[in-house]
């Protein structure tokens, strides 16, 4: 039973107040709401110093009866956000229905659900929030009531002028519209979709069990792969025509689009960019992990995909050296990264596809060059984790026992740290005061890790952590809001997102989570700021493993 709900709150330990308000927020009490939003008591003026309450009860929202009642913790203050709190814990309460939480004297909290299926929509709008940035088709989708819409867009996908091959082209339609932009890149595409393709390894029974809600663009493949080669189909049209191996970083126009454009409205010509071995490595070791994903539902195709890989492994190894992308003319985004923690990623995926002792031993020379490191915060430009990850949960003989036992070590040691800082985090965030650019995304993305040190040394605290983090960027936070667009309590209405921003529709395109802030306290729900709430594939694989995990 998880007695947790989800929207539009999500952890039964839930913060209940603290000493100032947020930015955006529209009450005018001087205690901070909890992610189940007090609502005052109507004859009483707000003044209350909330950290002397020292009891809660928990009430049915049916019939008002009390159903637990605890006490509050102790004053809890953290500096970052300038607030002290009390919580409370009312996690034994594992019986469903529908609750408020109730502080004497202060006031009671929205109505929640305590329910076995609690995160089931969510990810159900995460996930098919991918299908909503295709590129290249159509797309028609109601959500509650408004309908969003997208022409067939981008079929002059894309020119070679900047590969050597002058006033030729070849199809490079489909795939994922990158972000807010409506760019293609294959760095981004690498880390999105191991993260996904992790999910399914991890959880596909109970992944097939829910309703995502897609036409039928892959029969015979369940549901979530079908959306995964749909990306998949787009990233094979990235090799260079010429069958080198190599791979364009990305397929672009020179410039952004206007950012009040639709997809189908944005006419520029389109680009493969030079290559670069960042992106090589990131397209072999996407098709490695793809090829097993889809051989029990498409041999054929598994195997396209996989000798694609051997062919582009083959080329980086053949080029051992560095091969940055020649931005050029282009302005768009350059996703600029080293290669080591790429190549090894895709030597870890290659071991596992085949078997082959060759792909074993690269790994195992450039997790050394790296000293078996594992990154408690990681992102596209850091793919050291991925190989880590996957070297580790392996089943294939070979592995070196020593270097096996390290990497499980820093694995379990960077999972521990997460969660030490949840648990010292008043918000239980999992990444405590570390803010930047796509923050959001990585407190998804956290998660992955959470749970393969589940996998190496089983723990109930891991999941839980996950669970604080999904509370977190639905609602349990500084500023009292979900950072999910269209989904929990008051959402982002404005995404750094061109189709939201195009469109007819009141509310932006549902599902996605947006970047956050790059202090504690500075986010702002505005869609000219791209570097705090820009939506990427990225970010939001992470969303989806998050909650993937949960159910």
């Amino acid at each position: 039973m998880k007695t947790r709900s989800i929207l539009p709150v999500l952890l039964a330990s839930v913060l209940v107040g603290c000493s100032s308000p947020a930015p955006e927020t529209t009450y005018t009490d001087n205690f901070r709401h909890s992610a189940l939003g007090f609502l005052p008591d109507a004859e009483k003026e707000m003044t209350i110093n909330l950290p002397d309450a020292e009891s809660f009860r928990v009430r049915r929202a049916d019939n008002d009866k009390v159903v637990f009642e605890g006490a509050l913790s102790e004053v809890l203050s953290q500096e970052d956000v300038a607030q002290s709190v009390r919580i409370a814990d009312f996690s034994e309460l594992s019986k469903t229905g529908e609750y408020y939480l109730e502080v004497p004297g202060v006031g009671r909290s929205r109505n929640f659900v305590i329910a076995d299926n609690v995160y089931d929509d969510a990810y159900a709008h995460a996930m098919r929030a991918f299908y909503l940035w295709r590129c290249g088709t159509a797309i028609d989708y109601t959500f509650e009531g408004k309908r969003y819409q997208q022409d067939i867009c981008h079929q002059g996908d894309g020119h070679e002028d900047y590969i050597g091959n002058a006033g030729q082209s070849h199809d490079g339609t489909g795939g994922w519209h990158d972000a807010g932009d409506y760019g293609k890149y294959t760095v981004n595409a690498g880390i999105t979709g191991f993260t996904l393709l992790w999910a399914w390894e991890q959880f596909a029974p109970a992944l097939q069990s829910i309703e995502i809600g897609l036409p039928e663009t892959a029969p015979g493949y369940p549901e979530f792969l079908k959306e995964i080669k749909w990306e998949t189909d787009w990233l094979l049209k990235m090799a260079y025509p010429d069958g080198s191996g190599k791979v364009s970083h990305k397929l672009t126009a020179l410039n952004f689009s206007g950012f009040y454009t639709m997809p189908e409205e944005d006419l520029q010509a389109r680009y493969y960019t030079d290559w670069s071995s960042a992106a090589v490595a990131d397209y072999v070791g996407f098709l490695a992990q793809a090829s097993r994903a889809f051989a029990p539902y498409d041999a054929e195709y598994a195997k396209k995909c996989l000798d694609a890989a051997k062919v582009s492994y083959d080329f980086l190894k053949s080029y051992p050296t560095q091969k940055f992308l020649m931005q050029r003319e282009f302005t768009t985004g350059a996703y600029f990264t080293i290669d080591p923690d790429d190549r090894m990623w895709a030597a870890a995926e290659m071991w596992e596809s085949t078997g082959e002792k060759q792909y074993l031993e690269d790994f195992e020379q450039l997790a050394e060059q790296q000293k078996f490191t594992v990154d408690v915060n990681w992102d596209w430009d850091n793919m050291r984790n991925l190989g880590m990850f996957r070297y580790a949960v392996s089943q294939r003989e070979g592995k070196n026992p020593e270097i096996d036992a390290k990497i499980k070590e820093n694995i379990i040691a960077a999972a521990d740290e997460i969660v030490a800082t949840a648990e010292t985090d008043v918000y239980a965030r999992p990444m405590g005061g570390r803010y930047y650019w796509g923050c959001n995304g990585t407190v998804g993305r956290q998660t992955l890790g959470l749970q393969v040190a589940d996998i190496l040394s089983p723990d109930a605290k891991y999941l839980a952590t996950a669970r604080d983090a999904v509370a977190h960027l639905f609602g349990r936070n500084y500023y009292d809001r979900s950072f999910v667009t269209r989904l929990g309590f008051n959402p982002p209405m404005y995404p750094h997102d061109r189709r939201s921003a195009a469109d007819d529709v009141h509310g932006p395109w549902p599902g996605y989570v947006v970047g956050g802030g790059h202090t504690a306290t500075d986010w702002i729900d505005n869609q000219d700021s791209y570097s705090h709430n820009e939506v990427a594939i990225n970010w939001q694989a992470g969303l989806v493993f998050a909650l993937a995990y949960c159910l």
